[in-house]
């Protein structure tokens, strides 16, 4: 399993879909669909989604070596 952060290509929004779609070894499209389709059950699906991206680290950049 990957480590968890926010990919630097591959975003929409936040990342936070492609990051969880490549720790599980999914699509970002199906992860996307799970989590609007989980929008519609009560829940605070939104209020986590906004918490991972501020919590979840970005991707670091692959530096060139000389």
């Amino acid at each position: 399993m990957a480590a968890l952060a926010r990919p630097r290509d591959g975003r929409m929004i936040g990342g936070v879909c492609a990051a969880l779609a490549r720790r599980f070894g999914t699509s970002a499209t199906t992860m996307r669909v799970i989590f609007l389709v989980s929008c519609l059950l009560p829940g605070p699906q939104f209020l986590l989604y906004l918490a991972l991206w501020m919590l979840l680290p970005a991707e670091k950049s692959a530096s060139t070596a000389w």
